[in-house]
This record gives C-alpha cells, structure tokens and sequence, in this order.
C-alpha cells in the first residue's frame, strides 16, 4: 500500500483523511501545528499523539522532507542550501541577513522556462513545478537548520518563476500565513510579467507583496533580454500594475537588473520615470551579478548612482540593492542548484 504524504496534503485534504480514518477533528488540528509550527520530521515526532495512534498512523502516512544535500555560507552571512527532493531533483534556497530582518529566498520551480538572458537559472531550462510543500518545506528545513535563529520575511525570487506555477504557489501562500503564520506583508512574490495572472492573483492568494522583474524600457530591448515582454509587451504588463489592488501604504517593487551599455543609460532611466507615473511603486536598482560564461557585465559604480539620482529627482524611491553572497553564486540570477552548463 503506498503511503499518504501528510505535507502533501492540504488543510481541508488533512481533514478529510483524519475523518477517513476515523479519528477526531481535533486531530487534524494538532497534527498541522506540528507540522507547520513544530516541524515535526515524522508522525513519530508528534508525542501529542499515543504511542498506539502513531504506529496506526505510520502504516498508511508519513511525513516528508527535504534533504539538506549542501550548505554554503558567504563572507557576507548570507547562506545557499541546497535541497534534494523525493524524485532526486534538487533546488536551491538562499537566506539573508540583514539587519533585524532574515529573509529566506524561495525556489518555486526546479529550473525555469522564462529564459531570461542575464539569469544562470534560466540556462537549466524547466524541469518541472515544485508541489506546494516542497516550497513551504523550503522555509520549515531553514527554519531548523538555522534554530535559534528566526526567519523574518519570505521572497519567491529564487529558481522558477512563481506565476507559471500558480495554482501550487497560491496553496503554498495559503500555507505560510495560515498554518505557519508569516504576516502577508512579510511575503513577496516576484515575477517576470505574467500579466493575467497578476491580476488573478489577488483574488485567489493572501494579500502578498508584487514585484516586477522589469529590467527594460523599451520592447525592443525587454524582448531581447526577458522573452516573456514578446507575449506580455510592456503596455499590458504595466497595465496590469495599474490595475492590482493596492491598500493604503503598499507599493509594487520594480526590479531593474542594471546591464552595461544595455538598459544603464540616462534616456533608460527617464523612460523608467515615465512608465511607472502613477503607480504606487519603488524601485530596487541591482548592478548585474557577472557569472562565468555570461554575456553581460556589471555597471560602473558611477552610472549606477547617476540612474539613481534621475530617478529620485523623477520623484520615485529608488534603491540600490546591495548584492549578497556572490562569492557562492547566491545572489540575484545566479542559483542552478547542482546541474552544470
């Protein structure tokens, strides 16, 4: 008989299989809080449960994981796991120190079909979606890796592109803030411009952070750099900005990948000033993290802060994002878990 994966089960799928096998509701209850509170590792982990009802339980269910297959750490602090799932295909997950806030980097895909030109993920190709608690495992196995410490904030800016794995990521929304309980405002989600289902998404997941990997001003130069802008051009992407449903006080984050001599000039940062009138935004300006075998190179310092200043005095914030563990291929386009190009 094969056994039911207990994670792999949502709420109210939980519930149904505790009611099916002829036990109380409460203990649906109490097997979620020690999942996604406690991370129990397996049913026999759940002393709440009689020694009896676990060994009951243990013949038809258990309770996955993932397995830590490397852990690098950076001279920075930043830290890169690399997770081995049950087929044998491995992610990466990358956590960041940052003052008072640790902020954990999730995959959401194994690879990435979006093929973004700067982004060594994307040269994996796709090689399938994460399920829904593969991507909440990610948080629980750094969560225990990393004890005492506390994870304060979740971005879905690691491997894959959240939008394309909808329905599962919506679940795996759904499990953060309700069974572990991370505050929606302390969740992003990134996306490449998936347009439709931006606007699909507040209507289906928790009221999440939206960023935009934006990273061009023009068709011409996104279709060269992210193939995504030739189905979704800027018009519609920006279009769909304008229309997500925003609550007092929250922006949409615009990533802009800064490429020398490709999208770094003045009239780009004008442009940019242009496209984002009007829409509660801040921009996170990130110099390009160069890799082997990468086309493209980083920006002088001084044409990043001169794309900076325009932007400021075209009244919109804009940061430089300070890139984090480049020296263990940690940050920003650089994950590949443990394939090779």
């Amino acid at each position: 008989m094969q056994k039911t994966n207990l994670k792999a089960l949502s709420k109210k799928e939980l519930e149904s299989f505790i009611a099916n096998s002829g036990l109380p509701a409460f203990r649906a209850k109490q097997i979620i809080s020690w999942i996604y509170e406690k991370y129990a590792q397996s049913i026999q982990d759940i002393t709440e449960l009689s020694k009896g009802l676990r060994e009951k339980l243990s013949e038809k269910a258990y309770i996955s994981n993932l397995e830590l297959l490397g852990r690098q750490i950076s001279k920075d602090g930043t830290e890169k796991f690399l997770f081995g799932l049950e087929d044998g295909e491995s992610i990466e997950s990358v956590l960041i120190p940052d003052e008072d806030r640790l902020t954990l980097c999730i995959s959401s895909q194994v690879g990435c079909a979006m093929c973004c030109r700067f982004c060594l993920t994307g040269k994996m190709g796709l090689k399938r979606n994460l399920e829904a608690h593969e991507i909440v495992d990610q948080i629980i196995s750094a969560s225990m890796i990393i004890k005492p410490g506390k994870i304060t904030n979740i971005v879905l800016m690691g491997m894959g592109e959240p939008l394309a794995n909808f329905d599962n990521v919506v679940e795996a929304l759904w499990r953060m803030t309700e069974l572990i309980k991370i505050s929606p405002k302390r969740i992003t989600l990134s996306t490449s411009g998936i347009a439709p289902k931006i606007l699909e998404l507040p209507g289906k997941a928790p009221g999440v952070n939206l960023a935009i990997s934006l990273n061009a001003t023009t068709d011409t130069v996104r279709d060269y750099i992210m193939p995504v802008n030739k189905t979704y051009p800027l018009k519609v992407l920006m279009e769909a900005c304008r229309k997500f449903p925003l609550s007092a006080k929250r922006r949409i984050t615009f990533e802009y990948v800064m490429l020398k001599g490709v999208n770094d000039s003045d009239g780009d940062a004008k442009r940019l000033v242009k496209l984002l009138k009007g829409i509660p935004s801040k921009v996170n300006l990130i110099p390009f993290n160069p890799y082997e075998g990468s086309e493209f190179d980083r920006p002088y310092d001084e044409r990043v802060i001169r794309f900076q200043n325009i932007l400021i005095e075209g009244h919109l914030t804009a940061i430089i994002r300070k890139s984090k563990g480049q020296d263990i291929l940690a940050a920003c386009g650089q994950l590949k878990a443990r394939y090779t190009f």
